[in-house]
């Protein structure tokens, strides 16, 4: 008898291990997480009429929050995983400009979404002193996370450990900041640490800085984040980026270029100079721009529609990179016959039809 209950032990604990969430891509994982997302296709930009998931129900939808947010909670038929699926960008004006509010600020901080006391939140996505995220993102994310957060306490007390993360679009750019959110909150003591995330970021623009990213594929280091980019598609390609010699680690050979110039005999030293300028300069000026038009006047806009936002203080920086282990769908020339370029419709590369099609191309 009591080698009969070892054994049920035993048969129970590797069921319960085969059922855990496991490191690495996954193509089919992917693909169902795909349709997920596609299901609120009604209310975006991408076009309906995708068939439902394997294996998985939709539980909870939340309200509209931010600058026009969404998401929706799917759990498995075992009832042993849970999907949090991030809409991308609507159609509303103001969803995208959520996307165009591009000025980067401190990836840790406090930032007040509206008037009540209760709207100023407290965040920390990476713990590099100069890691930076894009500010509307931020919004986003901080706006759905208080309802995300009880679905997952509710998900939890229910027996529930594993959670996907899964945004399309503007979806997958919240799904780095919410995946670096909950991770420091698990680091915290504020999440159960035996709570398992895994993230797909779908067609994702770039989130933040280098330091940033440098953090975020530490922490998600192993096979518990990917960004699955087409390599036609023009989305993953922005924001655009504006890389200054601030930029720099502070140990760089650009530190000592005024004294590295100032060095050099007549006439060098002055035409090194202007060499020097001419390269330094522009980058400066674009910067500056850039932080004027989406982020100053942005946030007039975004003060319109969020009643008592604060306008955060920005970090002087706009040097955004791709975050994320890369899983590239290859565009090749089979693949332009099906999806041809087409000035008149600048999502064809980005649309779910695009990416399920180039997916089938994986092996297995």
């Amino acid at each position: 008898m009591r080698t009969i209950i070892i054994i049920g032990i035993l048969i129970n604990m590797m069921q319960a291990e085969a059922q855990s969430l496991r490191p690495g891509f996954d193509k089919r994982e992917y693909k169902n997480l795909l349709l997920i997302s596609a299901q609120q296709s009604q209310d975006s930009i991408f076009l309906s009429g995708y068939p439902l998931p394997e294996d998985y129900t939709m539980v909870y939808r939340s309200p509209e929050t931010g600058l026009d947010n969404k998401w929706d909670l799917w759990i498995n038929a075992a009832g042993t995983r849970a999907v949090i699926s991030i809409r991308g960008t609507t159609a509303a004006s103001v969803s995208w400009l959520e996307n165009f509010y591009a000025a980067m600020v401190p990836a840790a901080g406090t930032i007040s979404l509206r008037q009540d006391a209760e709207s100023t939140v407290t965040y920390q996505l990476s713990k590099h002193p100069e890691a930076a995220v894009h500010v509307g993102w931020l919004i986003g994310m901080l706006s759905l996370s208080p309802t995300i957060l009880n679905a997952i306490d509710s998900c939890y007390e229910s027996g529930i450990q594993d959670f996907f993360i899964m945004g399309h679009s503007q979806g997958g750019a919240i799904a780095f900041l919410l995946t670096s959110h909950l991770r420091n909150l698990q680091e915290q003591g504020k999440l159960p640490y035996d709570i398992r995330f895994k993230t797909y970021c779908s067609a994702a623009p770039k989130p933040g800085n280098l330091y940033y990213a440098y953090d975020y594929e530490q922490t998600t280091f192993g096979g518990w984040s990917f960004t699955v980019i087409n390599s036609a598609d023009w989305v993953p390609e922005v924001p655009i980026s504006i890389q200054t010699l601030d930029d720099f680690n502070p140990v760089n050979p650009f530190v000592h270029a005024d004294k590295m110039i100032q060095a050099q005999s007549f006439p060098a030293n002055m035409a090194m100079r202007h060499a020097f300028n001419q390269l330094d300069k522009p980058t400066r000026k674009a910067r500056k721009k850039y932080q004027r038009y989406l982020g100053d006047l942005a946030s007039t806009f975004v003060a319109k529609n969020l009643e008592g936002y604060s306008t955060p203080e920005y970090y002087i920086s706009s040097n955004y990179v791709r975050t994320g282990t890369p899983v590239v769908l290859y565009a090749d020339e089979s693949y332009f016959t099906l999806f041809p370029e087409n000035p008149e419709n600048v999502f064809v590369h980005h649309f779910m039809d695009a990416y399920l099609h180039l997916l089938e191309q994986l092996p297995e």
